[in-house]
Parts: C-alpha cells; sequence; structure tokens
C-alpha cells in the first residue's frame, strides 16, 4: 500500500506545478537521483551497515458482524490482511561502499553542470 501513498500526491503535485516548475524538475532529475543515492550511501558508511527494507503480510482472523433483513445482528470469524514494511539492518563491504560513493560523486560532479545550465534555460524559457 505504501506506493499508493507516493504516487498520489506526486500527481496532485503535478498537476499544480507551472511550466517552469516541471521544466526544472525535469532537467534536475538525474543530479536529484544521484544526490539522494549518495547520501544514502553516506548513511550507509557512516551506520556501518545498510537498511534494506521489506513487505511483510500478516493475516489475521478476528469477528466480523453483520445486519439481517430483520435487523438482527450476527457474528462470524473473517480474515483481515496487514500489509508493513519491515528495515532490517544488512552487512556492506565498507570499501565497495566506499568506492560506490566516489563514483556517485564523480558522476555528479559530471551531471550536475548540465543540471545548472538545464535551470538557467527553464528560467529562460518560462519567466514568471
Amino acid at each position: 500500500m505504501r506506493p499508493a501513498f507516493i504516487i498520489l500526491p506526486l500527481f496532485a503535485l503535478t498537476a499544480c506545478a507551472t511550466p517552469r516548475e516541471e521544466c526544472i524538475r525535469d532537467v534536475t532529475r538525474d543530479a536529484r537521483i544521484i544526490s539522494s543515492l549518495i547520501r544514502e550511501v553516506e548513511g550507509n558508511i557512516a551506520r556501518g551497515y545498510a537498511l534494506e527494507e521489506s513487505q511483510e503480510v500478516r493475516t489475521r482472523t478476528r469477528f466480523c458482524s453483520d445486519r439481517h433483513s430483520d435487523g438482527s445482528t450476527f457474528r462470524y470469524p473473517c480474515n483481515e490482511v496487514d500489509t508493513f514494511t519491515v528495515t532490517q539492518p544488512v552487512a556492506i563491504d565498507l570499501r565497495a561502499e566506499e568506492a560506490k560513493l566516489a563514483s556517485l560523486r564523480e558522476r555528479l560532479a559530471v551531471v550536475q553542470p548540465a543540471a545548472d545550465q538545464g535551470v538557467a534555460q527553464c528560467i529562460a524559457t518560462h519567466p514568471e
């Protein structure tokens, strides 16, 4: 159920974005993703382990009630399914994470100037 909570607000925000905001969002997408990955890897290195999310489903039996057409109520056992996210620590190779971090920083250094240029172009194309 979690992806629906993420996707629906994004659709709402997209509908409200100005052409300039949409343009800037589009041209900075790669830089934002790489920056997010850098923060994640930095956190992994600082902790000494990664955090992995997984979905778990639990079914529990409870009693449901319903009404007959004559107004009487009857109870019966029914199943309820709960889905939730569990975050667990995962071992990592710190040297590999440091190499990944260096690679991401190099990639950001390549992508960021193009994103900055794209933002300037968006501002020029869509003055507010």
